[in-house]
């Protein structure tokens, strides 16, 4: 993948990256932008919105779209390329790596005649707990 630019830091930013370091799981825009708003931080939810995005696409933090269509976000203590099984009952998420798929996308690109391909793998299932939980 090319090269992002790099972003200029600002008092926005930094509260964002700080709020995410605060919590492990993922969290939509809308409930970091409660966070920040309950810890005395003026962001914009448009802000939040516009830099999470931002954060994502510079490898920062990752995302996952919910069954319901939203977004959320969370920074991984994996920064290396990396994929996620989450739980659809409690959101509890493992990051995970998978040659396979990697090797996967580049045959399937090659294939194709395509360079420089990204790819998402979001896994979901019932963890351990919820399932011995009977959920």
């Amino acid at each position: 993948m090319d090269a992002q630019p790099a972003r200029r830091v600002t008092r926005q930013r930094t509260a964002l990256a700080q709020e995410l370091d605060r919590h492990a799981d993922f969290r939509t825009a809308q409930e970091i932008h409660s966070c920040l708003a309950e810890h005395g931080e003026k962001v914009s939810l448009a802000t939040v919105y516009r830099t999470l995005q931002q954060m994502s696409d510079d490898g920062e933090v990752d995302a996952l779209r919910r069954d319901d269509g939203e977004t959320s976000f969370r920074k991984c203590a994996d920064e290396s390329h990396h994929h996620h099984l989450v739980c659809r009952v409690c959101g509890a998420t493992e990051e995970i790596e998978a040659p396979e798929v990697e090797a996967w996308a580049a045959s399937v690109a090659a294939r194709f005649g395509y360079s420089r391909v990204g790819h998402t793998v979001e896994l979901t299932g019932v963890c351990g707990n919820c399932t011995a939980a009977g959920k």
